[in-house]
């Protein structure tokens, strides 16, 4: 007995040595300090004042299909031909389906394949929440910026569609989501052409104007416009990435740049099941609620297996490095300590949207009445898939947690398999680094899997190299004010987005 224990003691010695010399041997991305000087931030009023003016008009996409009021639509385009002349005049501009708009810079070299930045136009409404502040036309850039809030606000500081500029920051709904990024291209193409320079490949900005509601009409018909035309583009960039602040990402102590590689797919199923309905005085012993209970616990009680994919193996050995110990041990020796680290990874909402396809009960309806049994009970379920799960993996999911049932499946929705994979070892990948350093020299960039949807999914087509990354810097409650209350980006956001895609657009041939 005594050698048994001896033995097993021996083996715990040697597994213990093993897992401490993969970790201090494996390969983490060195993120060491750089000497890069940050750029600083070029005071431009009139490129805040040309934001914020294209923050008043009120490009609201709701319903199906994109079947919405496109009067604002109209005004807006007729804004940013306003605005920017010197674009209209030097590049080649034209609407695909009426709204979308795209423009082409020509290069000097033809023969190579162009680069193409997205936006879309199109925002959410804004909700009800209150107005703290009511006045109009706010313009006050030289305020003294505000530090970052902390908490998701109940209220609006000012109007959703003032473009008011107060406190260091411009307010309005589309701020982040989408048309800072569509107004600091604009500005960027135009410093481009202002300055003077020919760029080797040709550059294209596409813009959308029913992404939020799907994005058919918009970004899928210029997208399939650009093959019927044989384009293919080296690159294209879209939104789906940010600068997390320092703090974001638990056990790290620096800004982390995480850039959209791919995006998750998309399937919602609204599921009817079927049961007898009557009086509730005389309640069967099983309800259709009931029944139907039954199937959304399964649902949440048994989600489909979390994976480590290839992209997020990536993330992990790019951020690993500067971890702490504990995570880097789970994360280098993963052939014995996968299961645990994918034990921690699915407690948290957030990693656990990383690493497997997600279920999300949404919707649900029922009796009318109080003491009416309902026949019939309905409810939404939501999966995010991963890349590696299919739309067919998710359906065999719902088959089996309905077993034994009798019930109606139905999607609704775009229903969407997951984005293939973009390379990160690419000229379009190492030029985002490049970027971030320019202008957050200390910010770990890593690939990542954006878990929402993104026009860029539709332009799959056309490239190969589709990145999705807007380089703002901002903390976990800014992030909810996207599709939510009091949006806002600062200006210091604001004018190094339009710095970042300028230096895009210029050294893209170097």
């Amino acid at each position: 007995m005594k050698k048994l224990l001896l033995i097993i003691l021996g083996i715990i010695i040697v597994l213990i040595i093993i897992l401490f010399i993969k970790t201090f041997t494996y390969p983490f991305k060195k993120n060491s300090s750089t000497t890069t000087k940050e750029w600083k931030v070029v005071k431009n009023d009139s490129a805040v004042q040309r934001f914020s003016n294209g923050l008043k008009i009120a490009t609201i996409s709701t319903g199906e299909l994109g079947d919405f009021d496109y009067s604002t639509f109209d005004t807006f385009k007729e804004y940013l031909k306003k605005s920017y002349p010197e674009i209209y005049q030097n590049t080649e501009n034209y609407e695909v389906n009426k709204y979308g708009l795209v423009f082409k810079l020509k290069g000097s070299q033809p023969n190579l394949e162009p680069i193409l930045f997205l936006s879309h136009m199109d925002v959410v409404p804004p909700g009800d929440a209150d107005i703290k502040n009511k006045e109009e036309n706010v313009f006050k850039p030289n305020d003294k910026a505000l530090p970052r809030v902390t908490k998701v606000a109940e209220d609006w500081d000012y109007a959703p569609f003032s473009g008011a500029v107060a406190n260091g920051r411009i307010y309005g709904r589309g701020t982040i989501d989408m048309k800072g990024m569509l107004f600091s291209l604009m500005e960027s193409m135009s410093n481009t052409i202002k300055s003077g320079h020919i760029p080797k490949h040709d550059i294209y900005l596409a813009f959308g104007f029913d992404e939020e509601v799907g994005g058919q009409k918009g970004a899928a018909q210029i997208a399939n416009h650009f093959k019927k035309q044989g384009l293919k583009f080296d690159a294209v960039y879209d939104e789906g990435g940010l600068v997390l602040e320092k703090g974001s990402v638990k056990g790290i102590d620096s800004d982390v740049a995480v850039i959209g590689c791919a995006e998750k797919g998309f399937l919602s199923a609204k599921i009817k099941v079927k049961g007898l309905g009557g009086h509730s005085s005389m309640p069967p012993t099983e309800s259709a609620i009931g029944k139907a209970a039954v199937i959304m616990q399964r649902l949440e009680d048994d989600q489909m297996k979390p994976i480590i994919t290839p992209l997020i193996k990536e993330f992990f050995d790019n951020i690993g490095g500067s971890m702490p110990f504990a995570n880097r041990l789970a994360i280098s020796n993963q052939w014995l300590l996968q299961p645990l680290l994918l034990s921690q990874l699915t407690k948290n909402n957030t990693t656990n949207a990383l690493v497997r396809t997600t279920t999300a009960l949404t919707m649900m309806k029922g009796s009318d009445g109080t003491n009416v049994l309902s026949p019939e009970v309905e409810f939404v379920v939501n999966f995010r898939l991963l890349p590696g799960n299919t739309v067919k993996d998710v359906k065999e999911h719902i088959a089996k947690a309905t077993k034994g049932f009798d019930v109606e499946v139905e999607e609704i929705d775009n229903t969407r398999e997951a984005s293939a994979v973009s390379p990160t070892n690419t000229k379009a990948f190492k030029l985002i680094e490049a970027g971030i350093k320019e202008i957050y020299p200390t910010a770990i960039a890593t690939p990542y899997l954006t878990v929402g949807g993104t026009d860029a999914y539709k332009y799959q087509i056309v490239s190969k190299n589709i990145y999705r990354f807007m380089p703002i810097k901002i903390n976990n409650s800014e992030q909810q004010s996207i599709h939510s209350t009091n949006e806002y980006i600062s200006i210091e956001n604001y004018l190094k987005m339009i710095h970042y895609f300028e230096f895009i657009m210029k050294n893209y041939d170097k």
